[in-house]
């Protein structure tokens, strides 16, 4: 796998690479992300280049991040599901609710997130980097799950407990509390935070220190430090996915 079989593959990621650090900028349209649920969208489309930018031996670091000044705060009315009802839905997002962070973890060097602005949706996809840079203006929330009628079961009822601790966990997947760059970094969900404009510039520059080490280093070392959490996505993702489908399944019927 090479960067020109993918780097124009995908609608909603941006790639470049210079020296072996590869970017990949998540977009809806050129603007900020968006989260939708179509054949095109970000959902479906991430668990795919996760595995393409994993086959690529040319990567030595990857840095995860989205276009504009913020990450996942909408969903995309343009890229709705297209099947016929719920039912027929679930089993694509299963599919592609198991692949998009079990592929994430699967990138077998270190990865950088950097939080370009508020992420209440799917923020668990730039936390879970090696390491978490975020924009002072950055806001960390689950506003998709419970604040939404729906089981927090995609993989964030696995991750926030682990970051914020057991109780505090809960208590933010339940109330749809928000928390702030600076209260993020106190809490060690977040490495450093940053003015907007130095972000990216920062993340290249741990980037390009990091793609000095000797690839097997590289590599080893995203080994190590993942195998906690790919040990507890895989114990936990796919249970909770069920659980989800499960509960928008029954809460629709319970309307009809």
């Amino acid at each position: 796998m090479q960067l020109s079989d993918y780097e124009t593959k995908y609608s909603t990621i941006r790639f470049e690479r210079d020296k072996g650090v590869l970017i990949m900028t998540m977009h809806s349209r050129g603007g900020p992300p968006m989260w939708g649920m179509s054949l095109n969208s970000l959902h479906a489309e991430l668990p795919n280049a996760f595995l393409d930018v994993a086959r690529d031996t040319e990567n030595k670091v990857v840095i995860l991040t989205g276009e504009g000044d913020s990450f996942l705060t909408k969903f995309d009315a343009e890229e709705m599901f297209h099947e016929g009802s719920q039912a027929e839905m679930w089993p694509r997002i299963y599919e592609e609710g198991v692949g998009l962070l079990n592929n994430l973890l699967a990138i077998p060097v270190p990865v950088i997130g950097a939080v370009n602005g508020p992420a209440h949706i799917h923020a668990e996809l730039l936390i879970l980097s090696d390491i978490v840079l975020a924009a002072e203006h950055a806001e960390f929330a689950d506003l998709a799950h419970v604040p939404g009628r729906t089981v927090p079961g995609d993989g964030v009822h696995v991750i926030w407990p682990m970051l914020l601790g057991p109780n505090r966990g809960r208590y933010f997947l339940l109330t749809g509390e928000r928390i702030g760059a600076a209260e993020a970094k106190q809490l060690g969900v977040v490495g450093e935070v940053l003015p907007a404009a130095e972000l990216l510039t920062r993340a290249r520059e741990l980037g390009s220190q990091l793609a000095q080490l000797p690839t097997p280093v590289l590599r080893y070392t995203r080994q190590v430090l993942v195998h906690d959490l790919r040990c507890r996505m895989m114990n936990g993702l796919a249970g909770g996915l069920a659980h989800e489908a499960l509960g928008s399944l029954t809460a629709a019927a319970a309307k009809g």
